[in-house]
C-alpha cells in the first residue's frame, strides 16, 4: 500500500523539495531553517492526512482487498405465506434460479460462451453489465442480478462451465405461487424493485430484488418481505468456492417473512368470482361485526400466476392494454351512482332530521312532480307510509324526504341544511376514504354545497336544483366497499368497524388496533327498526323477492342506477340474518339492467353459500347466473366452471 501511495504522490514530493533549494540559496540561514521545517511538516501532514482518508474514512481499498478472498452473498428469506380465514393455503413459494455477477471479479470472460449458454446478445450482456457498473455506492465489489429466473437446463449447463466464468455464480431465491387462481386483486402481486426504491431504501434493496407491488404483497411488505441475511464465502481466482469466512463467524441468517391469514373466505370468493364471470362489476362481503372482508371481487379479473415467472413484465402490458381493465380494482376505487339503495341512508337521515316519520305517507302518481319538473315511478300502490315505501323503492316518496331534508327550516339557508346532510353521509363511510388495507382505495364523491354553489351561484339553487340526489342518483359516486360498508352499519342498528383483509399475522389477531374501534353513524339508533321492517320486506314481497332463500331473512334493496354511458347499472345490498347479522353484501354489475335481474340474485346466492356452506337448492338460478354473458366473452366450460366452484 505505502508503495502505491509512494507512486501516486512521486511528483508532489519532487515538487515540494525544489522550493527549498530555491529559499536557501535567497534567504538568510535561520530563516532558511525555519521555512525547511515549514515545508517538511507539511509534506508530512499530506502524508497524514491520506493515510487517514485511506484507511479510515475511505474503505474501498479494504473492500478491494476482501473481494480478491472473500464474496458476500445475500441470503434472502422465503415471503411469508398467505391463507384464508379458515387457514387454506392461498400463497406459498417456490424456488428460482438466478444468476449473479460481481463486475470487479469478471476477468477474461469468453463473452461469445456466455451469451450462447444464457441465451442473451453480445449487445444485451453489454447493455446489462454496464447498468450494473453504474448502480451507486460499491455496485463493482457486490453481487448483483444479471439474469433473473434460469431454467432448470440452463441452470444446469451454466453449472458446468462456471469455471469459465469467473465473476459469475448462480443463488436460490424464491417466487410466488398461487395455489388458486382467485382473488388476484386481493393478494396483489410482486415484481422488481424501481431505482427509486432502491435509492430510497439506503441500500437494502438491490437491482433485481423483488417486493410486494399491490394488494397484500405491497401493504405488507414489511411483515411478508422477512429480513435478508448475508453469507461470506471464501473464493479462488476463479470464484470457485472454497468454504465459509471463519466458520460463519460474520454470517446473519435470513429471517422468513410472517404468515399471514386473510379475512377471506375462499369458498366464498370462488363463487363471486364464478357468478361474475363474463360481467362487469364488484361484489363485497363484509362481516358487520367485526368489519373483516369476506369477499371481494373485481370482475374481470385476472389469474396471479400470471405475475410469476419471467414472462411476468409480458403479461402485465397485456392485461395493462386490455379494454376491460382487469388490473383495476372496482370494488375499492370504482364511484357508481347508488341508485334506490341511497332510499335507506335517506330514511335514516330524514327521520334524524325529524322530518320523516314510520307514518308519514306521499302520495305517488306515477312519480315526483313540481312545477315543471317530473321524476318518474314505477306503477304501486299509494301512498304509503315509510316501511312501505322502501318496499316498493317509491322515488315519489324518497324526492319529498330529500327535499324536506334540505329545506328543513329549523336552517338559515338551504346551504346550511345540505352541509348537514353532507355530514350525515360522510357518518356513513360515504364520499371519503375507509381506510381499508389495500393501497388504490378511492373516496367516491359526495358534492358539497360549494360545489353547487359554483355551477349555480351561492344563494340560487335548492332541494329541488338537486332532487336526483334524493334517489341515489345526480353527481354520487359510491364505491362498492362504501355501499357494502354502509349495509353492515345498517346490519349493526348504527355503527361499522373499518373494512380490513387481514385477520390475522402469526399469533397476533386483529393486527391494526383501528380494526377494534367501532365508527357510530349520526343516526340514532331507535330510528334503525322500521328501516330494516322495510328492507326486510324488499325480499319477502317486493322488488328483491328473487332473493328470498327460505329460512334465512333476507334485509336488502335493490338499486337501478340510470348510467349516461349506456345501460342502467344493477345494484343490490343486504345483510343476513335479520338478527345478528353475519354478512352485508353490496353487488354491482355494470350495464345490467334492473338491480332484481342480476345483482340480487348473485348476493342471494353468495349469502347462501356463506351462511349454509352450500349454494345448490336453485340449480335453475346458478346455471343462469353462471352462464349469463354480458360481454359477449367467451362462457368457461362446464367442467371449469364446476371445478371452479367445488373448491
Amino acid at each position: 500500500m505505502f508503495l502505491v501511495l509512494a507512486f501516486n504522490y512521486q511528483n508532489l514530493i519532487i515538487s515540494t523539495l525544489h522550493l527549498p533549494c530555491i529559499l536557501f540559496a535567497i534567504m538568510e540561514s535561520q530563516i532558511k531553517q525555519k521555512i525547511l521545517f515549514g515545508v517538511f511538516l507539511f509534506v508530512a501532514l499530506v502524508y497524514v492526512i491520506r493515510l487517514l482518508t485511506l484507511q479510515i474514512f475511505d474503505d474501498s481499498y479494504v473492500r478491494y482487498a476482501q473481494n480478491n478472498v472473500l464474496q458476500e452473498q445475500t441470503i434472502y428469506p422465503a415471503r411469508g405465506l398467505l391463507m384464508d380465514r379458515n387457514s387454506e393455503l392461498l400463497v406459498y413459494n417456490d424456488n428460482i434460479y438466478d444468476l449473479f455477477v460481481i463486475p470487479e471479479q469478471v476477468k477474461k470472460l469468453d463473452t461469445v460462451s456466455f451469451c450462447q449458454v444464457i441465451g442473451i446478445t453480445k449487445e444485451e450482456f453489454i447493455a446489462r453489465f454496464e447498468k450494473i457498473k453504474r448502480q451507486k455506492g460499491y455496485a463493482i465489489y457486490r453481487p448483483s442480478v444479471f439474469e433473473k429466473q434460469l431454467t432448470i437446463s440452463t441452470y444446469a449447463k451454466f453449472q458446468e462451465m462456471l469455471f469459465d466464468f469467473q465473476g459469475f455464480f448462480v443463488d436460490v431465491r424464491t417466487d410466488r405461487k398461487y395455489k388458486y387462481s382467485n382473488a388476484a386483486h386481493i393478494m396483489g402481486y410482486i415484481g422488481e424493485v424501481t431505482e427509486k426504491t432502491i435509492e430510497a431504501s439506503n441500500g437494502y434493496y438491490r437491482m433485481g430484488d423483488f417486493i410486494g407491488i399491490s394488494g397484500v404483497e405491497k401493504t405488507y411488505e414489511k411483515e411478508l418481505g422477512g429480513i435478508k441475511g448475508v453469507r461470506y464465502v471464501l473464493v479462488d481466482s476463479k470464484s470457485r468456492t472454497q468454504g465459509r469466512y471463519k466458520a460463519g463467524e460474520f454470517d446473519t441468517a435470513a429471517i422468513a417473512g410472517k404468515k399471514i391469514n386473510l379475512t377471506l373466505d375462499l369458498k366464498l370468493q370462488e363463487l363471486g368470482e364464478q357468478l361474475m364471470q363474463n360481467k362487469i362489476g364488484s361484489v363485497v362481503a363484509i362481516e358487520p361485526s367485526t368489519g373483516e372482508i369476506l369477499s371481494m371481487v373485481s370482475s374481470p379479473a385476472y389469474d396471479p400466476n400470471l405475475f410469476v415467472g419471467r414472462d411476468r413484465g409480458n403479461h402485465y402490458m397485456e392485461l395493462l392494454r386490455d379494454p376491460s381493465k382487469p388490473l383495476f380494482n372496482r370494488p375499492i376505487a370504482a364511484p357508481y351512482p347508488p341508485g334506490s339503495i341511497f332510499k335507506i341512508i335517506m330514511s335514516l337521515i330524514g327521520q334524524q332530521e325529524e322530518v320523516l316519520f314510520p307514518n308519514t305517507e306521499y302520495y305517488c302518481g306515477g312519480g315526483f312532480n313540481s312545477g315543471g319538473l317530473h321524476v318518474g315511478c314505477h306503477a304501486h300502490g299509494s301512498p304509503l307510509p315509510l316501511q312501505g315505501a322502501i318496499a316498493v323503492s317509491c322515488n315519489a316518496y324518497f324526492c319529498h324526504v330529500y327535499r324536506t331534508v334540505v329545506n328543513n327550516p329549523k336552517y338559515p339557508k338551504v346551504e346550511d341544511a345540505y352541509n348537514k346532510l353532507y355530514d350525515h353521509l360522510a357518518s356513513f363511510g360515504m364520499g371519503r376514504k375507509l381506510g381499508v388495507d389495500l393501497y388504490g382505495e378511492g373516496t367516491g364523491f359526495v358534492p358539497k354545497a360549494t360545489y353547487y354553489d359554483k355551477i349555480y351561484g351561492r344563494n340560487h339553487w335548492q332541494a329541488l336544483t338537486t332532487i336526483s340526489l334524493g334517489i341515489g342518483q345526480g353527481e354520487l359516486g359510491i364505491t362498492p366497499l362504501q355501499m357494502a360498508n354502509a349495509t353492515a352499519l345498517v346490519a349493526n342498528r348504527g355503527y361499522y368497524i373499518t373494512p380490513h383483509i387481514v385477520r390475522r399475522i402469526e399469533s397476533k389477531k386483529n393486527p391494526n388496533p383501528e380494526y377494534n374501534i367501532k365508527h357510530w353513524c349520526t343516526v340514532d339508533t331507535s330510528y334503525f327498526p322500521v328501516v330494516i321492517n322495510g328492507m326486510e320486506d324488499v325480499v319477502n314481497h317486493g322488488t328483491a323477492y328473487i332473493a328470498r332463500i327460505p329460512g334465512i331473512a333476507i334485509c336488502g334493496k335493490t338499486g337501478t342506477a340510470q348510467n349516461p354511458h349506456g345501460k342502467d347499472h344493477s345494484i343490490f345490498f343486504a345483510f343476513a340474518p335479520k338478527d345478528n347479522p353475519k354478512i352485508a353484501i353490496a353487488v354491482v354489475v355494470e350495464n345490467a339492467g334492473f338491480g332484481a335481474t342480476w345483482a340480487a340474485p348473485i348476493a342471494s346466492l353468495m349469502i347462501e353459500q356463506y351462511l349454509t356452506k352450500k349454494h345448490d337448492t336453485r340449480p335453475a338460478l346458478v346455471e343462469r347466473m353462471v352462464k349469463g354473458n354480458l360481454t359477449h366473452k367467451p362462457i368457461l366450460n362446464d367442467s371449469t366452471a364446476t371445478k371452479t366452484s367445488t373448491h
